[in-house]
């Protein structure tokens, strides 16, 4: 299970995952991300306690980034460990996100 925090500082939307992302967890976690899309016009995502990511989530990330770009906003991941990290570099997410390791 994902247990998630949401820190909003004035524009910026600092989202703090933590455990699975997974077919079970992606719902919740693009539902309340999305409820945050009005106001946030830069997102940040702390994968600092993730450890493990489904493409369902990918999906989820993919989308919020759009949604970003889309209003001439900033979005990136952080704090990713090495197994996340390659897999979002296999699946072509370093040519479309910014994505830092930790």
């Amino acid at each position: 299970m994902s247990d998630t925090a949401f820190i909003k500082d004035e524009n910026v939307l600092t989202v703090k995952p933590s455990g699975r992302l997974d077919t079970v967890t992606s719902p919740a976690l693009e539902k309340e991300m999305q409820s945050y899309f009005g106001d946030a016009t830069d997102i940040i995502m702390d994968f600092e306690k993730v450890e493990y990511i489904s493409s369902s989530a990918m999906r989820v990330i993919l989308a919020a980034s759009h949604e970003m770009s889309r209003k001439d906003g900033s979005f990136k991941v952080i704090n990713v460990n090495d197994k996340i990290y390659e897999i979002f570099e296999t699946v072509g997410f370093l040519n479309m996100i910014e994505i830092d390791k930790n």
